[in-house]
């Protein structure tokens, strides 16, 4: 499976910490009918034989709504289960070395603070970018911030999609308006709220009105 510009609309990144006593797969699924295109799972404190367990349960219900699972880092836990690709970070496994391994239809996303690294990600094989942090992050506290301005200039730097990321919500989305990304990846926005498939709905109708 691989990714397209619509899909990348709404980006779901997992947070078990901001459930408030929902289940991850019921909170999944709600982002999805919600309307988000990709679930990327983010566990940073458990096993390689956890993450594909719980990659696993997710894998069904992805499967079932024909969305892509990517895993946050961890490449190898990726290829074990069977998800569709993985997000890496720049101090992560190159994008470079990950497609020497993993192929030509395994989706791979890298993170991006420069033009630099932008099209680096771009000439190794990347097939989409996540660019931030654009606002302060609740998950990502010591999170490099970026400028409108610079988001627009790596977006427009490659060819590739790229997705904002960092600290976005439903009311300062409108701040990135006209920066050329194909959409937004968001943690508690979404999975902190309430009403996860409500959350997902309210935040595309508003990152819509910003590409």
């Amino acid at each position: 499976m691989k990714i397209n510009k619509q899909k990348l609309l709404l980006y779901a990144v997992t947070d078990r910490g901001c459930l408030n006593g929902k289940t991850l797969e019921y909170a999944v699924e709600q982002a999805i009918l919600g309307g988000a295109g990709v679930i990327q799972l983010r566990e940073k404190n458990i096993s390689e034989d956890e993450l594909i367990e719980k990659a696993g349960r997710l894998l069904i219900i992805c499967r079932q709504y024909n969305v892509p699972l990517i895993i946050n880092d961890n490449y190898k836990a990726a290829l074990k289960c069977g998800a569709d690709g993985v997000h890496v970070g720049i101090e992560d496994d190159t994008v470079e070395k990950i497609r020497s391994i993993a192929g030509k239809d395994f989706i791979i996303g890298a993170t991006a603070k420069t033009v630099e690294q932008a099209r680096l990600a771009e000439k190794s094989g990347a097939d989409y970018l996540g660019v931030g942090a654009v606002f302060p992050s609740p998950t990502k506290t010591d999170a490099l911030r970026i400028t409108p301005q610079l988001l627009k200039e790596i977006c427009g730097s490659v060819d590739i999609p790229s997705v904002a990321i960092g600290g976005i919500t439903e009311e300062n989305v409108s701040e990135i308006k006209g920066c050329g990304h194909s959409g937004i990846a968001v943690v508690s926005a979404l999975f902190g709220a309430d009403d996860v498939k409500k959350a997902a709905e309210s935040l595309i109708s508003e990152v819509i009105k910003t590409i």
